[in-house]
């Protein structure tokens, strides 16, 4: 019976290890996809200017952007796109005073000619889904346009990406995240990298090669009646984007990517805020895999697109199989050391993820040196959130319901560093950092005592575990006293007002 026990746990964390080696070599497939494919000429590019312009539709879903919203609408209303041929819908399902604000900016804006209304939901059912199902009834656009609250669209964006849908095949397009408060603090400046590595690598390679690849949620533009064929936005998942994407491209619709076209945002500052974002992406992309596995799987696409797909909706899984090797590293370094020496085959993967990373230069980190310097925070990142994406991963697979959709709250950050607005929106802290400081120890502890018994070899990996797991924790009790101490001064001033 022990040896039975032993054998499982054995085969276990080899698993654990050929899992991580998946998606790592997955991060070397897009590298190498990338390299070969960055200079092809995009196969839509030289998409004249239409005769006429097509009618489109923008649609901004909003909820409680008292900071961001009046940013946003400004910038729509730059728009450098005929004025005849816009539609403007401000889908808004706020609960504060950021509908009135909207009130007033839509009314100014409308006297001056834009077409632009307001429609306000008094309850927020489907969340984001919902409401751009709502809005899709009242749209008149034969294109429709997506922007989340916290982006800044540049004028020209409509200019530059409807000549792409000369090709009436072409059912959405995406273009790149930029970033407007990268500088803030570290934990912004780490998010501008892993988010250039997506957008810079994965989303180039994948549109490139014609594989399945997703609609990031805003910033893209889609054809109506791409999105009315494939069923439309429904609500039974966290990630309505990712979900509609890949039914949309399953019934035969073509996705393309433009890495020139930038539209700068807000990265979330606060480490909950940024937390609670990747659990809604990791539950959410698992419940879509529920939902599609069977479809996808059964599509016309090639085996290869298929294989590669699954890859991509199961990305986050790569979260669960980092804290099943660390809770795995104690027993089997007691039990069964030999089975360490398979380790240093799958770390050959290992090197991927950081290659991806250093190869995305853009203007917000142009010199490699930077991007270097910021891999290793980039890595006690992605290490430490491994319980917490766990977490949404699991409940994505086995949980019941949908849950509820928790949004990212935006601040109206800047690289100026204006910590003032962290107040209204700002999240408190999860129970789940005490988990998590438990995890830093138990890797720590690990750390001690395989040390003892098999050598140093191991220790700087549970080195990384613990330091991660601390990092995360101390992050989210640092800035919670921050804010503690902020709303002490302001209630102090207010009295002595």
């Amino acid at each position: 019976m022990w040896k039975v026990f032993l054998g499982i746990i054995d085969f276990l964390y080899l698993l654990t290890l050929v899992g991580m080696a998946v998606y790592g070599l997955n991060n070397l497939v897009s590298v190498i996809l990338y390299l070969q494919t960055k200079n092809r000429p995009n196969r839509r590019s030289g998409g004249t200017p239409p005769v006429e312009w097509p009618r489109v539709t923008v649609q901004l879903p909003t909820f409680n952007e008292r900071y961001t919203v009046e940013r946003l609408i400004n910038a729509i209303a730059s728009f450098d796109y005929p004025r005849d041929r816009l539609q403007v819908q401000v889908l808004d399902d706020s609960t504060d005073d950021t509908t009135n604000m909207i009130r007033r900016l839509v009314n100014k804006h409308a006297a001056k000619g834009l077409d632009i209304e307001l429609l306000h939901r008094s309850t927020q059912g489907g969340f984001k889904a919902g409401a751009l199902a709502e809005g899709l009834k009242a749209a008149t656009g034969e294109l429709i346009a997506v922007f989340d609250a916290d982006f800044v669209p540049p004028a020209d964006w409509l200019k530059k990406t409807v000549p792409e849908f000369h090709d009436p095949r072409l059912g959405c397009l995406q273009t790149r995240w930029g970033h407007l408060n990268d500088k803030f603090n570290t934990l912004t400046l780490a998010q501008s990298l892993g988010i250039d590595g997506h957008f810079v690598i994965e989303q180039t390679a994948r549109s490139r090669n014609h594989l399945f690849m997703n609609f990031n949620g805003t910033a893209g533009l889609w054809r109506k009646v791409c999105i009315e064929d494939s069923g439309g936005w429904q609500p039974d998942t966290l990630t309505e984007d990712l979900d509609l994407s890949y039914r949309a491209q399953i019934r035969g619709w073509q996705f393309d990517y433009l890495p020139d076209v930038v539209v700068p945002a807000e990265l979330p500052a606060q480490i909950e805020s940024f937390k609670k974002q990747q659990f809604r992406w990791a539950k959410g992309s698992f419940q879509t895999l529920k939902k599609l596995i069977q479809p996808l799987l059964k599509s016309d696409a090639p085996w290869y697109k298929k294989v590669l797909g699954l890859v991509h909706i199961t990305g986050y899984f790569v979260h669960p199989l980092m804290l099943g090797t660390l809770l795995l590293m104690l027993p089997v370094g007691i039990f069964t050391p030999q089975i360490f020496k398979w380790i240093p085959l799958m770390m050959i993967a290992a090197f991927a993820p950081p290659l991806m990373y250093l190869l995305s230069a853009t203007e917000h980190l142009p010199r490699l040196t930077d991007r270097l310097r910021l891999i290793p925070i980039l890595t006690v990142i992605g290490f430490g959130l491994s319980l917490n994406n766990t977490v949404g991963v699991l409940e994505g697979l086995f949980g019941k319901s949908r849950g509820t959709f928790v949004r990212t709250p935006k601040f109206n950050l800047t690289n100026s560093k204006n910590h003032s607005v962290i107040n209204r929106y700002a999240m408190p802290i999860s129970p789940m950092i005490w988990a998590e400081l438990g995890l830093g120890f138990y890797a720590l502890l690990t750390g001690i005592i395989l040390t003892a018994r098999l050598g140093w070899q191991s220790m700087p990996w549970l080195l990384v575990y613990s330091v991660s797991y601390f990092y995360i924790a101390g992050l989210n009790l640092s800035q919670k006293g921050q804010l503690y101490r902020l709303r002490t001064r302001v209630a102090a001033s207010a009295k002595a007002g």
